[in-house]
């Protein structure tokens, strides 16, 4: 595949950042040269925003590539990869941008490094339209590890919109191959827990009702399962600016997770936001599938496209209901003309034979990745 440049659209489905991200970790992982056109086309602000650019920025110089076209507004970027190397490097969106989709770009290719990795990413830890910090290190990582790695995160600072004036360190080292995974055994709720927090100026009495809101919530429901919500004020060396949310995971016999989450707004209710992330975390319980749709995304992501590694994988299963099916079906067919024809990671989907309830169409996503090997190692 050397040599050849892939062109890529960035417009197509939803026409959002998730393209480019894919479609840049791939290219540093592949070696691959890029182009993306159309740049977030389906966007009321088309083309690269400051979060997108720090990310751009930052897989050029893991691999010591070369960017064109890398400008605030920007519609159409190249880029040409070289080798991907550990070592310390910094993103800094200057905005509430998140640090978790700086996060989602980087860590493919450090995997693949030479050598081992910090990344210091600057910006919001939780933002709107991005996983918050907490969806990262109580959800994404534990299930993320089960292909075969490990990743240190640690928080030095929480920043908020608008402000931004976050920061997380990653540490991690770079493995030769990942390991496959199989989700398919989705086992029964053991325990709900989550944590509920206030920054700034906001009393801790409205941590304390987004919490108990929640909790009413989840109990309408799941009347004999413990839920321990607990409200917590972020101290000012923690915290920069003004902020609150909530975050509520679910916890499986068989170890899946479930999340439901939401952060404050001015002049919303802060009962309204605990009901807000207590019913997503109940929706994300009823489709019967053994990932919530966050993490449906994230890990169709990795199996089909590479915005997480294990679209590497040998085989790879995750279990999927149809409610939030389509969503998955969505992104991985944004990414078919990049991932799919040039990884040349297979797919199957199947109905379930095992689901109990007719009612729920349950189907088995097998993806058969490319199995990259780490070069340097």
């Amino acid at each position: 595949m050397e040599g050849q440049r892939v062109e890529v659209d960035g417009g197509i489905m939803e026409g959002g950042g998730q393209i480019l991200r894919v479609s840049t970790a791939l290219s540093c992982l592949l070696g691959l040269p890029l182009r993306v056109q159309k740049i977030r086309a389906g966007r009321s602000t088309p083309g690269l925003r400051p979060q997108h650019l720090s990310g751009l920025e930052m897989v050029r110089d893991l691999c010591d590539g070369h960017l064109e076209g890398a400008e605030i507004g920007s519609t159409e970027i190249t880029f040409t990869p070289e080798k991907i190397r550990g070592g310390i490097h910094t993103a800094d969106t200057k905005t509430a941008g998140s640090v978790c989709l700086l996060m989602q770009v980087s860590m493919p290719c450090v995997l693949f490094a030479a050598s081992p990795s910090e990344l210091r990413l600057k910006g919001g830890t939780n933002a709107e339209m991005a996983p918050q910090i907490d969806y990262t290190l109580m959800v994404f990582k534990p299930i993320v590890e089960k292909f075969g790695f490990k990743f240190n995160c640690d928080i030095k600072m929480r920043g908020y919109y608008p402000k931004g004036g976050g920061e997380v360190i990653v540490r991690m080292s770079p493995v030769k191959q990942l390991d496959p995974i199989n989700l398919t055994d989705r086992g029964s709720v053991t325990k709900i827990y989550g944590r509920a927090f206030v920054a700034g100026v906001l009393p801790l009495k409205v941590a304390k009702d987004m919490a108990a809101a929640a909790v009413r919530c989840i109990r309408k429901e799941m009347r004999d399962l413990y839920v321990s919500i607990q409200p917590l004020q972020e101290s000012r060396d923690q915290a920069f600016g003004n902020g609150s949310g909530i975050i509520i995971v679910a916890e499986t016999s068989t170890g899946c997770l479930f999340a439901g989450s939401s952060l404050g707004k001015r002049g919303v209710n802060a009962d309204k936001v605990g009901i807000e992330a207590a019913e997503m975390l109940l929706a994300n319980l009823r489709h019967g599938g053994t990932v919530d749709e966050y993490l449906q995304d994230q890990v169709m992501a990795m199996a089909s496209t590479g915005s997480k590694p294990s679209f590497l994988l040998d085989w790879n299963i995750i279990m999927l209901n149809t409610n939030v099916f389509s969503c998955a079906i969505k992104y991985s067919d944004t990414f078919v003309s990049f991932s799919w024809s040039q990884c040349k990671a297979k797919f199957t989907v199947k109905k379930s034979e095992e689901e109990e309830d007719a009612s729920k169409d349950t189907y088995i996503i097998e993806c058969e990745g490319i199995g990259m090997a780490n070069p340097h190692l």
